[in-house]
């Protein structure tokens, strides 16, 4: 857990700069989002190979070796000269997140099957935490006048020992293989309209998460015109939200269901997302930004639940396919945003959210709990833990 909540603490503290950087290239919306593609590109791009490399080097290794390659790439965005740099920076720094991630995520199953103890949703808890504390503290960076590339080099190096130190006291549980088991006689097939409805529901949550990552601190500072400490807290809201959702999400699911508690989470995120849109002060756009964060905050949980009971064909296929539409969503949000406010404003372009968070609202029927036959032997052990 203390891993998971200083992986994202240097990433976080970017976040409140952007504006700063976006300023300083003198970039308009549509330029600033096409720079930031890069980082969801860097994920897409490495997802294919990023198993084989942690199946080689193992988890523990993984983890070490992705947080020095992680520090180093996510400090370079803060240098940017040229658009070409930044989408660069950003590439690397995607890559590199999503191979640690995915060694976070194989460590924490691994850790999970050998003691018997879920830690998986509270981890993930944790992560959110740590995005937070990185973006308050890349906003007190700010207000404090520091340059953007030498505060986030700054945070990254502080936290990169103590992650280094973290992940060496990591058990061995010995060796377990990362490659996703393939059930006999399976053959791929198109997803059924159930996990293709349970993709369409999560991919408006992450394109709403997306989206306030790249463009809550340029929301603040673009119509409030708020200082940049000021402006860096509406993403720290919005995380911390996030993680209180999932530090509660189990025991609600347990209480309520699946499809009542994603209902009440995403009327929040609607609800969130209208007061954002029409907030006339900083204070208020907070609070949207908070209304949003517990919306979209079990969603994604709730999905990788929904789709890994399916019966039509093996969890670790249905939640490849779930993992990469998500992952769209995150690719796919931020540049709509942007190329909208280049013609109209920023307030329009967030209004893009509000009908695929209206569409994830319609299918939370597809996460009702799916009959799933008992087996003897669990073709799906080996399948790590899913982000």
């Amino acid at each position: 857990m203390l891993i998971f909540f200083l992986q994202p603490i240097a990433f976080g503290s970017w976040l409140p700069r952007i504006p700063d950087v976006q300023n300083f290239l003198a970039l308009g919306p549509a330029a600033l989002a096409f720079a930031l593609l890069g980082l969801p590109c860097g994920t897409l791009l490495t997802l294919p190979v990023a198993g084989r490399l942690v199946e080689k080097l193992g988890a523990r290794r993984a983890i070490w070796c992705g947080y020095i390659f992680f520090c180093v790439a996510v400090s370079l965005p803060g240098f940017s000269t040229s658009v070409p740099f930044l989408f660069g920076a950003l590439l690397l720094t995607g890559s590199s997140m999503s191979f640690l991630e995915l060694g976070l995520n194989v460590k924490a199953d691994r850790v999970e099957k050998a003691t018997g103890t879920a830690i998986m949703s509270r981890s993930h808890g944790f992560w959110s935490l740590g995005i937070m504390a990185g973006s308050v503290v890349g906003a007190l960076l700010a207000g404090a006048g520091i340059a953007p590339q030498w505060a986030i080099m700054a945070v990254a190096v502080i936290t990169l020992p103590v992650a280094l130190f973290a992940a060496g006291k990591l058990p061995d549980y010995g060796p377990h293989s990362v490659t996703h088991q393939i059930v006999p006689g399976s053959k791929w097939k198109m997803p059924s309209w159930t996990l293709l409805g349970i993709s369409l529901f999560v991919f408006g949550v992450t394109m709403t998460e997306g989206a306030i990552a790249d463009w809550s601190a340029v929301f603040l500072r673009t119509l409030f015109n708020s200082p940049p400490a000021e402006a860096g807290l509406g993403y720290s809201v919005f995380a911390l939200m996030v993680a209180s959702g999932r530090f509660g999400g189990d025991f609600l699911r347990m209480r309520f269901g699946a499809v009542s508690l994603a209902r009440l989470c995403g009327l929040l995120a609607l609800l969130g997302a209208t007061t954002l849109l029409l907030a006339p002060t900083t204070v208020i756009a907070l609070v949207g930004f908070a209304v949003i964060g517990l919306g979209v905050s079990v969603g994604f949980p709730l999905a990788v639940t929904a789709a890994a009971a399916l019966t039509d064909r093996s969890a670790s296929n249905n939640l490849a396919i779930l993992s990469f539409i998500a992952l769209n969503g995150f690719l796919i949000g931020p540049p709509i945003i942007g190329f909208i406010a280049e013609h109209f404003e920023l307030r329009a372009g967030l209004a893009a959210l509000i009908p695929f968070l209206a569409l994830s609202l319609m299918l939370t029927g597809r996460l009702a709990p799916q009959s799933k036959p008992i087996l003897k032997t669990n073709p799906e052990s080996g399948v790590p833990g899913v982000l």
